[in-house]
């Protein structure tokens, strides 16, 4: 009896691992359908190559100047709202900053609260957050909310109640370990990443079972070849096998360890080949001359096979970053045609002010140029493949840190780079992107710091301020990422910071610090719109259609890095790592607020 029951417990645990497997298909089958709807909003950037197109055109370049708020929401919380809320069938989910609310919206009810949760998280973790206590938003998938909380806690949440199935600890903020941006779910498995660059924190991504939150597998930046998940004959750069050690042959005894290249911006995938693509951040510390070598793979992007966790290849923009020129900016994928030939691209806005155009399949390197004309600290890629150099930046001495305690001057960009984390957008009827950058350069003096878990490890001192002869400190930009081109360049008074928006109504959408919300001409940039929302706008535009009506919402709440000196109430110049200072006149313009605006045409 005894062995019959070992028999029956046994096929009950295949039973129930089979109906577990084939709800997570089931699960990945309605995200896939829902996110090739319009009218829904279910992935942080809409559909998995982060395009953050939109094919709703009730909107256009003929009516868009007559849109008008439809109604809005204020969240209760102060400082900076990053991301946007996704929208499932009749319900919006809108999340704040710490203590990272999550709200469901009833949109056939006026927006009423359907439920409401609150973390209970340490305050503690505050002031370990860089920059700002943003989050970036919520994901969908499996009739769960996935939230990342600051304290690094991923919790899934009833998408109908609001009540916790399953919460797992992904890191310890008392080591400098925190959560902020957007969750992706794909598949069966639900995708995060850490931030604390700044102190020392070695950058990962986990990838958890959606139904149960067990981990998968883990990828970290640095390290053994083991932890990295690579295979040193297998894993390529620029077509050539890493080899075995790639990341510990470039760091200075266990310097990995606390090396950074953290990986708290955006996540991005291709069904057919079945990878994932994300950036890692800076090297840690600031001071290059503590940390001698390329320092790899800080400041890379990887493309991981999302099963296993294995990385096809890699591509290192900054190595031996000497600015904090984090690579973690979205990666969007894009098929375009080059040289005649169509390629399966990626295309990514580095904070280090070059463009790259890469084969997302291979990893090839296919264009690099530089977004902002600013850019001088280096003159270009080498693009020739027969050179020992190749891919590597063509570096301007005057514009390198390497020397402690020297304040080098007039370095653009300045550390936020000419694009943070603010997300660009494709259009497939233009083929153009749309990309918010910053247009400011820095003096950047680094010194000597030791590590201390759970304290700053940064070991530089910045001023920050717009080029020499200028006045603007952003440009929303059209590119061609197949020249390496801007096509056209609107100048704004301060960095465009919110994520952009395009649409099949020709009309391309994004948010200022000062918060106005604006739309433009897809083909020409001429401002169609503008419309001041009650804080700086540092969320990304998204648009829904509900009821035959198509919306465009943005959160409003100025923050995040180029914020701070507002956000945290911050007066010395060189506070907020430089931002303070070269960001003081936007308290003339805005103030703190969180709030919804929900834009709709006016009814006929």
């Amino acid at each position: 009896m005894k062995h019959a029951s070992r028999k029956l417990l046994l096929l009950a645990g295949v039973v129930l691992s089979s109906a577990l497997a084939i709800g997570s298909a089931r699960a990945q089958d309605e995200l896939s359908k829902m996110s090739a709807n319009p009218n829904d909003w279910v992935i942080p950037a809409r559909t998995y190559d982060s395009q953050r197109y939109s094919p709703l055109d009730q909107i256009n370049a003929s009516n868009v100047g007559t849109l008008q708020p439809a109604w809005t929401f204020s969240t209760g919380v102060l400082r900076g709202h990053e991301g946007a809320p996704l929208v499932v069938g009749d319900v919006m989910y809108v999340h704040t900053p710490f203590p990272n609310i999550v709200y469901a919206l009833d949109l056939n009810n006026n927006g009423k609260i359907l439920w409401k949760y609150e973390p209970t998280q340490d305050p503690s973790v505050i002031p370990v957050m860089c920059c700002d206590t943003v989050n970036r938003g919520v994901a969908y998938g499996d009739g769960k909310i996935f939230l990342h909380q600051a304290d690094t806690t991923l919790v899934a949440l009833d998408a109908k109640t609001g009540k916790v199935v399953w919460s797992v600890k992904d890191g310890d903020p008392k080591l400098g370990q925190t959560g902020t941006e957007a969750p992706l779910v794909v598949k069966d498995k639900v995708l995060v990443g850490v931030s604390g660059g700044e102190f020392g924190v070695r950058g990962w991504v986990s990838a958890y079972n959606i139904s149960d939150g067990k981990l998968v597998w883990r990828a970290y930046s640095e390290g053994p070849d083991k932890d990295l998940l690579v295979d040193p004959q297998k894993t390529t750069m620029l077509g050539k096998p890493i080899g075995a050690d790639s990341s510990l042959k470039t760091w200075q005894g266990n310097e990995w360890k606390i090396g950074g290249g953290d990986t708290w911006g955006w996540y991005s995938y291709d069904p057919k080949l079945n990878l994932i693509y994300y950036g890692s951040g800076n090297p840690s510390t600031w001071n290059p001359s503590q940390r001698p070598g390329d320092n790899k793979w800080s400041m890379t992007i990887f493309a991981r096979d999302l099963d296993t966790g294995m990385a096809k290849w890699v591509y290192q923009m900054t190595p031996h970053d000497q600015w904090d020129y984090d690579g973690i900016n979205e990666m969007i994928l894009a098929d375009l045609q080059i040289n005649g030939q169509t390629v399966p691209a990626l295309v990514h806005f580095d904070r280090n002010g070059f463009a790259y155009t890469l084969n997302r399949d291979t990893g090839a390197l296919l264009v690099a140029a530089k977004y902002d004309p600013a850019v001088n600290w280096a003159t270009g890629i080498d693009m020739d493949a027969s050179s020992p150099n190749y891919g590597r930046p063509i570096l301007v001495p005057k514009y390198e840190t390497s020397k402690q305690d020297v304040n080098v001057t007039g370095i653009c960009p300045a550390a936020l780079g000419t694009k943070d984390e603010q997300p660009a957008t494709y259009d497939p009827q233009t083929k153009l992107f749309y990309v918010p950058t910053n247009h400011v350069c820095m003096d950047y003096q680094p010194f000597r710091v030791a590590y201390v878990a759970g304290q700053p490890y940064v070991g530089a001192t910045l001023s920050m301020y717009p080029p020499p002869g200028q006045t603007n400190m952003g440009n929303f930009i059209a590119w061609d990422a197949t020249t390496g081109k801007i096509v056209w360049s609107d100048p704004e008074l301060f960095s465009v910071w919110s994520g952009a928006l395009s649409t099949a109504g020709g009309v391309v959408f994004y948010g200022t610090l000062e918060g106005y919300l604006k739309a433009v001409d897809a083909k020409t940039g001429k401002e169609l719109y503008s419309y001041k929302t009650p804080s700086g706008i540092i969320g990304n535009v998204m648009t829904y259609m509900h009821n035959g009506v198509q919306y465009v919402a943005v959160l409003s709440g100025v923050g995040g890095w180029a914020g701070i000196g507002l956000a945290a109430g911050l007066t010395d110049p060189h506070a907020g790592l430089g931002a303070v200072g070269g960001y003081a006149a936007l308290s003339n313009y805005t103030n703190l607020g969180g709030s919804l605006t929900v834009f709709a045409l006016p009814k006929s």
